[in-house]
């Protein structure tokens, strides 16, 4: 059966499996209200995760077809997978934040080999080598089906700062850009059931976990030429959290904590502390690929499987982004693929 954990306050968790993932299982979140349940968050697309939820659902007293509501933390598929089926078996309206339903719009309107074609384009721009681009050259010339290439298009949008139309709850979006565009977190503006001392809590999705450090993703319209700060708008967030100063926080994966401000604090250190290291490998000119290749992760390269490597570089990126919004590198004139070094 599923493992169903109960928060106090007509709040309880889901664990909803991942397949093949190291995390594990999304947290999703039960919370009542005077309409029927509401969920933040739904789990990734599989029928081994229809059927925990399903279970959850009903060890809870209820089932899908009384889910009132879904409110989506970000587009990611271990959270907005299952979106579409809790909507066909309830009728709930789907909420998310507009920078995440554009990419869902996005990635909804354009056909796999056009995400191929992007993939590649961007891999050979940081750098990679021919023979890590050339699968996806190969695959956008020989299009398939992509599993979660056509999630649930959400039919309300979250307004940051306001509450929630969660009857009898008092749910606040708080906007928290960084590992997606639109990510938000969603603060319970209620007292705590066990009265822990605290501002609340706070279902914090993938922005604030208590062992994890979230990636920091891009996810850029091939249209649009603006360059992005990813990590800088995630830093911002974090402090925006951790002045918060919630009584527990409520995270998608692994448990829930106490003391955000001091999981904050130690976030931002390790993000100063890896913008410092970069900084030194940045006394030569290297591209993003070469600085993912040197980073310390929490394996060997030659031992990071292949999709993993495209996210380094994705993380890699958003870092030496960062330092060039500081000042504290740039890009090398007329270096193709773009370089950098710092200054």
């Amino acid at each position: 059966m599923t493992q169903v954990s109960d928060h106090g306050g007509d709040v309880r968790s889901l664990r909803v499996p991942i397949p093949d993932n190291p995390l594990g299982f999304t947290l999703v979140y039960v919370v009542d209200t005077d309409r029927g349940p509401v969920l933040i968050d739904t789990g990734w697309d599989d029928p081994a995760s229809w059927d925990a939820l399903v279970e959850g659902l009903t060890a809870c007293g209820t089932s899908v077809a009384e889910i009132h509501g879904v409110v989506i933390t970000h587009h990611h598929p271990d959270h907005h997978g299952l979106s579409a089926k809790v909507r066909d078996a309830s009728g709930a309206w789907i909420a998310m934040h507009a920078a995440d339903i554009a990419i869902v719009r996005r990635t909804r309107e354009n056909r796999p080999e056009r995400w191929f074609a992007y993939m590649a384009a961007k891999l050979a721009a940081a750098g990679a080598p021919e023979e890590h681009v050339a699968p996806l050259r190969s695959a956008r010339d020989r299009p398939r089906a992509l599993p979660g290439f056509s999630p649930a298009l959400p039919d309300r949008e979250i307004v940051p700062g306001e509450l929630l139309a969660l009857p009898g709850r008092r749910l606040r979006a708080i906007w928290t850009p960084g590992h997606t565009p639109g990510h938000v977190c969603l603060h319970l503006e209620e007292a705590h059931p066990a009265r822990l001392a605290g501002n609340g809590r706070l279902f914090s999705g993938d922005h604030l976990l208590p062992r994890i450090t979230p990636h920091i993703g891009l996810y850029e319209d091939p249209d649009d030429t603006t360059v992005t700060d990813p990590l800088g708008d995630y830093l911002d967030s974090l402090e925006r959290v951790g002045r918060l100063g919630p009584a527990e926080v409520l995270p998608a994966h692994q448990h829930a904590f106490t003391d955000a401000p001091a999981r904050v604090r130690e976030l931002l250190a390790h993000h100063e502390e890896r913008l410092t290291g970069l900084l030194g490998l940045l006394a030569e000119p290297l591209t993003a690929w070469q600085l993912a290749e040197r980073m310390e992760w929490n394996r060997p390269w030659d031992q990071i499987p292949y999709g993993s490597r495209n996210i380094a570089v994705s993380e890699a990126e958003a870092h030496v982004r960062r330092l060039v919004k500081l000042g504290r590198a740039e890009a090398v004139t007329g270096s193709d693929p773009v370089t950098y070094v710092a200054v």
